[in-house]
């Protein structure tokens, strides 16, 4: 059968590629097409448009880029028209995919959304939109079953593929000495930054991440690097002292992390399940008033980190916008270091967070379920 998927960014890219390498399995004559990253190119088929492209996020961020938005939907329905694929598979990324997703419905086309939007957060209208364009919806956290039902939406809950990665990388994991020689690293406990995928999230976070590290230096600081992202942008984001950027490393680095920050997104769930103690952090363009309005009108949840929506807890503390502060950043981060109560009950918290995500296997789960239901309407 022939797929088209669209992921829009790095997380986006990771997932998709577990799933297009279920659905070889599943389906041995599998035929792909795609907006994604290096990630999925390596499970074959054809790579029609990167992710780095495309990620965009955040009001300011958006209208700057809405001419290559726009080129990018026009360029992407006349593709799908011309593939024709046996349905579009839908990775998150909702501003772009749910256009899409009526367009394909529009023309006959099955549509699969993987990784659902996260609606119960902010831009709840969008349900609706799922609703009448999407034909199946596969969910990957435990609380979205529930809130899918009760807007009259039957979902396919098939467990997190972040556990499904993790899993893989831990069979030929690096020990810490092959990690720390590799990298030229020293033995000081590792503090991974993670500032983002998006050059507007780096540029915003990054810079007081830095100023911190000057703060400590019994610890080594160390920036888990995008690929796509040039090097000069980590350079310039901020003074202070020189930081080592690992591309490619995220998962080693974390492995071997003592403690880490991270800016809000997928990476904070992935911290988690390394049992990694973090702090969160957020700045998106628009200043405070835009904050105020985001929090005050539009967003339905208390935290935006997945730890703390999964656990619906403070398990971890999030700093956002004009909370983003060093002296913030610093206080939070002498506790993380050196009050072990404060540690024990953050990784307390991990473990109850796993025990609710079940077990791994996600990937192929949501593979075997896409081929079933393609193979029993064909």
């Amino acid at each position: 059968m022939k797929y088209y998927l669209i992921a829009g960014e790095a997380s986006g890219d990771l997932h998709g590629s577990n799933l297009m390498h279920e659905l070889k399995k599943y389906d041995p004559g599998a035929q792909f097409r795609y907006f994604g990253g290096d990630l999925m190119k390596a499970q074959g088929g054809t790579l029609v448009k990167h992710c780095r492209d495309m990620a965009f996020m955040g009001i300011v961020n958006v209208l700057r880029n809405i001419g290559t938005i726009r080129r990018n939907m026009i360029f992407c329905q006349k593709d799908l028209l011309e593939f024709q694929p046996d349905v579009l598979i839908l990775i998150d990324y909702p501003g772009f995919n749910l256009r899409i997703a009526k367009f394909a419905k529009l023309n006959n086309l099955r549509v699969f959304y993987y990784i659902s939007p996260k609606v119960w957060a902010w831009k709840e209208f969008r349900v609706k939109e799922i609703r009448k364009y999407v034909d199946e919806m596969f969910t990957i956290l435990p609380f979205e079953t529930e809130y899918f039902r009760k807007h009259q939406i039957d979902v396919n809950y098939i467990g997190n593929p972040l556990l499904d990665s993790i899993e893989q990388f831990k069979i030929n994991a690096p020990s810490r000495e092959e990690f720390l020689q590799k990298n030229n690293l020293d033995d000081r406990p590792i503090v991974a930054l993670l500032a983002g995928s998006r050059l507007h999230e780096i540029k915003k976070t990054l810079p007081v991440m830095k100023k911190a590290a000057t703060c400590y230096p019994e610890f080594q600081f160390v920036i888990a690097g995008v690929n796509y992202v040039k090097p000069e942008t980590y350079e310039k984001s901020g003074a202070g002292m020189a930081i080592p950027v690992l591309y490619n490393q995220t998962y080693p680095l974390l492995s071997h992390a003592h403690t880490a920050l991270v800016t809000s997104g997928t990476a904070t769930l992935e911290t988690a399940l390394f049992e990694v103690p973090q702090t969160v952090v957020y700045k998106f363009e628009g200043g405070w008033l835009l904050h105020v309005i985001m929090k005050k009108f539009f967003l339905k949840v208390k935290w935006v980190s997945l730890p703390n929506l999964i656990l619906n807890k403070e398990a971890i503390k999030e700093y956002l916008q004009k909370d983003m502060t060093f002296k913030n950043i610093k206080q939070e981060l002498h506790r993380l270091f050196y009050e072990k109560n404060y540690r024990k009950k953050i990784m307390a918290d991990y473990r109850i967070l796993k025990q609710s995500m079940g077990n791994a296997g996600s990937s192929a789960r949501a593979a075997d379920k896409m081929v079933e239901l393609l193979k029993s309407s064909s």
